[in-house]
């Protein structure tokens, strides 16, 4: 049988083009998962993407900073929320055309939803968002205690 059906046909992604009927079958699967979970308010997860939007978590000794990619949003169309130490990040993202004018999308449009626990313990009434070029960057400082909890270990030469 394997005579019959070359692997590395199969085997690299990159020689697959719109006129194959796997790569229709794949694109057709996607969308119809994407229009199901649009349909219920739920926000689709794919391997190759992730959870969206995508976002990036740091800390410093003052401050948690959250960075999230939100192309094609306006900062009115972000909700921003933060409750027991989770981040809560709620928006929609609306379509520009017709679902009849579409004839092929990977942009995902519709409600979405983010909750991070956040690694630190962070003073909520002096956190500040900004949103500039889709990117939207939440700065919250850490609370006096949470800065204080941290200690440093010193490491010895054995």
């Amino acid at each position: 049988m394997t005579n019959l059906v070359p692997r590395e046909r199969f085997r690299t992604p990159d020689r697959w083009n719109g006129d194959s009927p796997f790569f229709a079958l794949h694109r057709q699967m996607d969308r119809l998962l994407d229009d199901t979970f649009r349909n219920i308010g739920v926000t689709p997860f794919s391997a190759e993407l992730g959870a969206w939007p995508s976002v990036e978590v740091s800390q410093t000794d003052r401050a948690v900073k959250v960075t999230a990619e939100l192309p094609g949003l306006e900062d009115k169309d972000i909700d921003l929320n933060i409750e027991n130490n989770v981040l809560t990040l709620k928006g929609e993202k609306r379509t520009e055309t017709e679902d009849k004018d579409r004839h092929y999308s990977e942009r995902y449009y519709g409600r979405f939803e983010r909750r991070l626990a956040l690694p630190a313990e962070v003073d909520e009434e002096h956190a500040q968002a900004t949103f500039k070029n889709g990117v939207l960057t939440v700065t919250l400082p850490k609370t006096d205690r949470a800065r204080e909890s941290t200690k440093r270990i010193p490491i010895s030469k054995v």
